[in-house]
């Protein structure tokens, strides 16, 4: 049996090197919503400066990908962090993600169309990272139980290869960090959604 990564342990070695340099890197952090993104900016910005990206053309319909985007710029605004956070839109292109899903519609959720997601917006944010200059790129799905840390990893290094530009290795949802965002999302009295976000997902 292969040994099972501990993407959590990878994660913290990268941080430890940078922090033994006195490193501070710029880290693009594509984020899905507010509560998703609160433990992990909590945690990532003592060691990184981030961009966060909003990019996520899944959401439906456009009433909730503007409630989501509200709740992020908002929790940017009120969380303390060490190094500021920097916030960009992506463009919400709906149509491109229902390109994507064409043929998958009926897959249950956490199969092939989901991978093929993740891969859309982690494919949008590397781009944007080489675009801003970034040193790293990752996101704060792998915080979700729902979400499959292993295949956004893979998907991850994957891109990493193809377009030369660093991805960080994570599962977020480790030493408590899925606790740790409900209870920031309380403590922020952030909307918190029922749902991922696709139509498919509702």
């Amino acid at each position: 049996m292969a040994n099972v990564r501990n993407y959590q342990k990878e994660l913290e070695r990268v941080i430890d090197r940078h922090q033994s340099k006195g490193e501070v890197p710029d880290l693009l952090l594509h984020s899905c919503c507010a509560p998703c993104s609160s433990y992990v900016l909590e945690y990532l910005s003592n060691y990184f400066k981030i961009t966060l990206f909003y990019y996520n053309p899944n959401i439906y319909p456009e009433e909730e990908y503007r409630t989501r985007l509200h709740e992020q710029k908002r929790l940017i605004s009120e969380l303390p962090t060490k190094y500021p956070v920097r916030f960009i839109e992506g463009t919400y292109e709906p149509e491109r993600f229902f390109e994507m899903a064409k043929g998958m519609e009926q897959i249950p959720e956490g199969g092939e169309r989901c991978f093929k997601c993740y891969e859309l917006r982690l494919r949008e944010a590397a781009s944007q990272a080489k675009k801003s200059g970034c040193d790293y790129f990752t996101t704060t799905l792998s915080i979700s139980p729902m979400k499959n840390a292993h295949k956004l990893n893979e998907i991850g290094e994957k891109i990493q290869e193809e377009m030369e530009v660093f991805y960080l290795n994570s599962d977020f949802k480790k030493k408590e960090g899925y606790k740790r965002s409900i209870e920031l999302s309380r403590e922020y009295h952030l909307y918190r959604q029922n749902f991922c976000g696709c139509i498919y997902s509702r």
